[in-house]
C-alpha cells in the first residue's frame, strides 16, 4: 500500500480506531485489520503520527492507539530563534514544547490550540499546533532592507524566525538602515514569509536614540499622551487650593523630608520620625494623587491603560503627565503639599502598636537624596552634617527605627535578593560611558524599610475591614521546582527542609546567608529566584512569599504605579463614609480587571527596562573588543562559561572559543573540565577574559579566557 492510498484511507483507519466495537489496538493489530504489509508499515506510522498531532487519536504508555480524549489546549505560542518554540498555557507550571516540524506557520505571540504528544520518560512534554486561533503580532519593529523592487523588514525580535516582505509601493520611502514598524497584513504559511507594510520610520539605524526608540515601539509603549489628557492635566492648578485642605489633618509643622535619587523629579513619599519614650510616631506621607485624577477621567484612563512608569536607560515614560508628576502631584521642598498618610506608633521591638489612615496637608522640610543621608550616618561627613544640623537627630533615629524593622523581618524570614542593579551613564549622543553597580546604601534601605512597613500596615487594616481591595500577592513556590533546586544545592553541600506541598520562606533565607561569599553564591541566588513564583496584583489577600508577610500591598506610589493610586481611591471613599454598597459593589466589578493589567502592563516595563539596559552593556562593550578583563564564573552549561565582570556586565566564553583543550561540562559536579590538560572550571572562580565579539541583534558579549593580568 503506497503513502497516496493510505492518505485516502486515513478517514478509515481513524473511524475504525474510534469504533466501539474495537478496544484500543497496537500498531501490528491495526496493520492486519487494514492488511498493511510489512513494507507500507512505515507509511502507516506516518498517518498515526500525523492523526496524533492532529489531537484525533492519542497512544498510551504501552502503545495501544485509540480516540483522543479532549487534549487540546489553547495557549500562547513562544518563537525560538532556531525555528522550534513553546506553547505557554495559563495555569500550567511548564510550557508545552513544539518541535519546527509541528508549529504549523505559527508566528511568535500567537494564541494556538495545541495538542499534546506522548513524549519520552523524563523529557519535557511535546505537543503540536492544530490551529492558529489568533495572530498576537499586529506589528513588528525591526531594519528595513531594500532590494531592486520590493523590501523586507529584518525583525529585531529573534524569536519572529521569518522576514516580513514589503512590496515597493508600500515601503513609505524606507532606505537600507532604517528602523521602521511593519503592520502585518498576511502571515504566510510554512513555506511563505509574512507580508506587510511600513507603517512608521522610527529613524536610522546609526542616529543617536533610535536604538532605544525601537524597543520602545517593540513593546508598544506610549511615548505622547492623547491631547484630551494633556488638556485635563494642564488645567490642573500650579499650588494646592484652600478648599482641598477642608476636613484634612495639618502636618505642615511636622518635621518631614523626601529621600531619593539626585535625578528623582516625581516625589511622591515623604518621611516624619519622633520617638517617645520608647515608642517610634512614624509617618509615611504619600501624594494624594486621587485628588487630581478623577474615576473615570481621561487621566484616569489612560493611566490605567499604561499601567505604570518605565524607567529606560536614557528617558522615563510616565504613567501621568509632567504637570501631574513633577508639579501639583510632587511632595517638593517648601510647598504645600496634599497627602495621604499613613502614621504609625512603633515599639522597640518594631511592632506596630496602633496606626492611623487619614487624609493630610504636608510640607517638605527638605528634599534629601541618598547620598547626602548616607554621608551624614555612614561617612559622618563633618560638612554635611553641618548643612543639615537641625535634621540630623531624625535621620539618626530613621537608622535606628529601619535596623528594628530589618531585624524583625529577618526574624520571620523575609528573604532579600541582593543582586547588584545596574546604573548605565549615557552621554548626550546616548552613547554608554560607564557602567556600574547601583549603590544600594543605608538611606535606600531606611526609605525600603519604611515603604514595607506602611504597604502592610494599610494591607492588613483593609483586609480585616473586609472592603474590596488590590494586594500585592506572591504565591508559594511550585513545590517540583523547589525539589529541583533541593537536588542541585545537594551537589554543593547545602539543603533545605521542605515537606511535600510547603516550604517556608525562612528555609530559603538562611540558604541565602550560607552561601554568602561562596564561589556558587551567584548561581544558586539566581536559581533560587528562579524556583520562585512571579509576584503580582490580586484582589485576594493570600499574602507574600517572599517578605514573609500575610498582609501586603502597594499604597507608597501613586504617581508612577496605577494599583496604589486605586487603592488610594478605596481608601478616600471609605474615610469619608462613601463606601456603600453600591461603591463595594463597583469595586467588586472592576478591581480583578484593574490587578490583571495591571500586573500585565508592569511584566511588559520589567522586561523593555532590561531590554535597553542589555542593548547598552553590547554598545559598551563592543568600544572595548580585543580588551581584558577580570571577572568571576557565574555560571556553567554544556555550552560554556557565563563569565560577570565587577560592573554587572555578564558575557559567555563559548566552549569552542576554549582553545586550549577539549572541554566537557560535568552535570555532577557543575565543572567545566579539559581531557587532556585535567584542567578545571568552577563556580566562583576569578577569570580574565578577553572580548572578542558583541551583537546587538541578539544582545550577546563573546569571551574568550585570556593570560591573567588584565584590566579590571
Amino acid at each position: 500500500m503506497n503513502q497516496e492510498l493510505l492518505d485516502k484511507r486515513k478517514k478509515v483507519i481513524y473511524d475504525m480506531i474510534c469504533d466501539k466495537q474495537y478496544i484500543p489496538m497496537k500498531i501490528k493489530e491495526i496493520a492486519i485489520l487494514l492488511q498493511v504489509t510489512k513494507e507500507d508499515r512505515p507509511a502507516l506510522e506516518l498517518v498515526l503520527e500525523e492523526l496524533i498531532r492532529e489531537g484525533k487519536i492519542e497512544i498510551s504508555k504501552r502503545g495501544k492507539y485509540k480516540k483522543a480524549e479532549d487534549t487540546s489546549l489553547v495557549g500562547k505560542f513562544i518563537g525560538h530563534p532556531k525555528g522550534f518554540g513553546f506553547v505557554e498555557i495559563e495555569g500550567r507550571e511548564e510550557d508545552i514544547f513544539i518541535p519546527e516540524t509541528a508549529t504549523e506557520g505559527a508566528v511568535h505571540q500567537d494564541t494556538v490550540q495545541v495538542a499534546l504528544v506522548p513524549g519520552k520518560n523524563g523529557k519535557r512534554q511535546e505537543g503540536a499546533i492544530i490551529k492558529i486561533l489568533e495572530h498576537g503580532m499586529k506589528e513588528v519593529v525591526g531594519t528595513y532592507q531594500q532590494s531592486k523592487n520590493f523590501g523586507f523588514v529584518v525583525p529585531d525580535n529573534l524569536k519572529l524566525t521569518k522576514d516580513i516582505f514589503i512590496p515597493i509601493e508600500r515601503s513609505k520611502g524606507a532606505v537600507n538602515g532604517h528602523k521602521v514598524v511593519a503592520e502585518i497584513t498576511d502571515y504566510g504559511t510554512k513555506t511563505k514569509n509574512p507580508e506587510g507594510k511600513v507603517k512608521e520610520i522610527i529613524g536610522h539605524i546609526n542616529d543617536p536614540g533610535t536604538d532605544i526608540l525601537s524597543i520602545v515601539y517593540a513593546y508598544e509603549l506610549p511615548l505622547d499622551f492623547p491631547e484630551k489628557v494633556m488638556n485635563q492635566a494642564q488645567r490642573m492648578p500650579d499650588e494646592i487650593i484652600d478648599g482641598d485642605m477642608d476636613g484634612r489633618k495639618d502636618l505642615r509643622d511636622l518635621q518631614t523630608v523626601t529621600i531619593d535619587g539626585e535625578d528623582a523629579k516625581d516625589l511622591d513619599d515623604a518621611i516624619s520620625l519622633t520617638k517617645e519614650g520608647n515608642i517610634y510616631h512614624l509617618g509615611v506621607h504619600i501624594a494624594d494623587v486621587t485628588n487630581y485624577v478623577q474615576e473615570n477621567s481621561a487621566l484616569d484612563r489612560e493611566a490605567l491603560k499604561r499601567g505604570t512608569s518605565v524607567y529606560l536607560v536614557d528617558r522615563v515614560i510616565p504613567m501621568l503627565p509632567h504637570k501631574l508628576s513633577n508639579g501639583i502631584c510632587s511632595l517638593n521642598q517648601g510647598v504645600d503639599r496634599l497627602a495621604l498618610s499613613c502614621i504609625m506608633d512603633v515599639d522597640e521591638k518594631g511592632n506596630v502598636i496602633s496606626h492611623e489612615i487619614a487624609e493630610t496637608v504636608i510640607n517638605v522640610d527638605r528634599r534629601m537624596t541618598y547620598t547626602s543621608v548616607k554621608k551624614i550616618l555612614t561617612e559622618q561627613d563633618e560638612e554635611e552634617r553641618l548643612e543639615y544640623e537641625s535634621l540630623v537627630p531624625m535621620f539618626e533615629l530613621m537608622q535606628e527605627l529601619a535596623g528594628l524593622l530589618r531585624e524583625k523581618r529577618k526574624q520571620r524570614g523575609s528573604i532579600d535578593f541582593d543582586f547588584p542593579e545596574t546604573k548605565i551613564i549615557l552621554d548626550e549622543k546616548g552613547k554608554p560611558q560607564e557602567i556600574k553597580p547601583y549603590d544600594r546604601n543605608i538611606a535606600t534601605k531606611i526609605i525600603e524599610d519604611f515603604m514595607l512597613l506602611a504597604n502592610e500596615t494599610v494591607a492588613e487594616d483593609y483586609y480585616w475591614q473586609e472592603l474590596p481591595f488590590v494586594y500585592r500577592t506572591h504565591d508559594t513556590p511550585d513545590p517540583e521546582k523547589i525539589e529541583k533546586l533541593a537536588l542541585f544545592i545537594n551537589n554543593f553541600g547545602y539543603g533545605i527542609k521542605n515537606s511535600k506541598n510547603d516550604i517556608h520562606p525562612k528555609e530559603l533565607q538562611k540558604l541565602l546567608a550560607r552561601i554568602e561569599d561562596s564561589p556558587e553564591e551567584a548561581m544558586i541566588s539566581r536559581l533560587t529566584l528562579r524556583s520562585m513564583k512571579q509576584a503580582k496584583y490580586t484582589p485576594e489577600c493570600t499574602g507574600h512569599f517572599g517578605l514573609a508577610a500575610q498582609y501586603y500591598c502597594h499604597f507608597t506610589s501613586p504617581i508612577r504605579r496605577y494599583p496604589d493610586l486605586q487603592i488610594h481611591r478605596i481608601i478616600k471613599d471609605n474615610l469619608r463614609g462613601r463606601m456603600n454598597n453600591g461603591r463595594i459593589k463597583h469595586y467588586d466589578g472592576i478591581l480583578t480587571q484593574v490587578a490583571d493589567q495591571s500586573s500585565k502592563m508592569e511584566r511588559r516595563a520589567d522586561e523593555a527596562e532590561r531590554e535597553t539596559d542589555k542593548l547598552k552593556k553590547v554598545e559598551y562593550m563592543e568600544a572595548r573588543i580585543g580588551q581584558c578583563f577580570q571577572g568571576v564564573i557565574s555560571g556553567i552549561t554544556s555550552w560554556g562559561l557565563y563569565v560577570e565582570l565587577p560592573n554587572t556586565i555578564e558575557g559567555m566564553v563559548h566552549v569552542t572559543h576554549m582553545y586550549d583543550d577539549r572541554y566537557y561540562y560535568k552535570e555532577e559536579t557543575y565543572e567545566m573540565f579539559g581531557v587532556d590538560t585535567g584542567k578545571i572550571y568552577k563556580l566562583g572562580q576569578k577569570l580574565t577574559v578577553k572580548v572578542i565579539d558583541c551583537d546587538r541583534q541578539s544582545r550577546t558579549i563573546d569571551f574568550e579566557i585570556a593570560e591573567e593580568g588584565g584590566e579590571s
